[in-house]
């Protein structure tokens, strides 16, 4: 399918979305590069008006449940965050001493860049986003369900309130992630 068949028609409404790394690259599996992505999501909320229901960051993609103050539109703060943290992954990525796959990381979102006319250097974001528009109670709880079970099912942990990257403990623990939640 084309991009054209995952446009997000609703600006306004809660969505599903899945940002995934080019190549389906394991960027998110150093402590760092998980930490800007962090500290993006953290950035929109306070600038951008995003408002975060779920979150759950994997070794490759991040799964999110979104919407947004209503003054901003999705698409917009969506297409700063991810123009901000692929730069700013791609930074640390260069400046990192201790990266011992920097080389071939590199190669490969350079690769993927120079296939891409929106890109001057680097891509490191797949294009789509898959967007689920969570127009019912049914559907966002399937799609909650599958983004938080995600570590699970990837035999990373037993239960999602154990999972550090996501807003498991925030639904199923006694606790509050790493990322303040807009409960729904």
């Amino acid at each position: 399918m084309s991009d054209r068949g995952f446009q997000i028609k609703d600006q306004y409404a809660v969505h599903f979305l899945t940002f995934t790394v080019v190549e389906w690259v394991d960027v998110f599996t150093r402590k760092i590069y998980s930490d800007i992505l962090i500290d993006s999501l953290k950035f929109c909320q306070e600038k951008k008006g995003l408002k975060i229901h779920a979150w759950c960051i994997m070794s490759n993609h991040v799964h999110l449940i979104l919407s947004t103050d209503g003054v901003k539109k999705l698409s917009d703060v969506i297409r700063d965050f991810k123009k901000f943290s692929s730069f700013a992954i791609i930074n640390a990525i260069q400046n990192n001493p201790k990266e011992s796959r920097k080389k071939w990381m590199l190669w490969i979102f350079g690769k993927a860049g120079k296939f891409n006319s929106r890109n001057e250097n680097y891509q490191f974001w797949q294009q789509t986003n898959h967007p689920i528009e969570c127009s019912s109670e049914e559907i966002l709880m399937s799609r909650m369900k599958y983004l938080h079970e995600n570590p699970i099912r990837a035999g990373i942990v037993n239960f999602e309130q154990d999972y550090l990257y996501s807003s498991g403990i925030d639904y199923y623990g006694n606790g509050r992630g790493l990322i303040k939640i807009d409960f729904v």
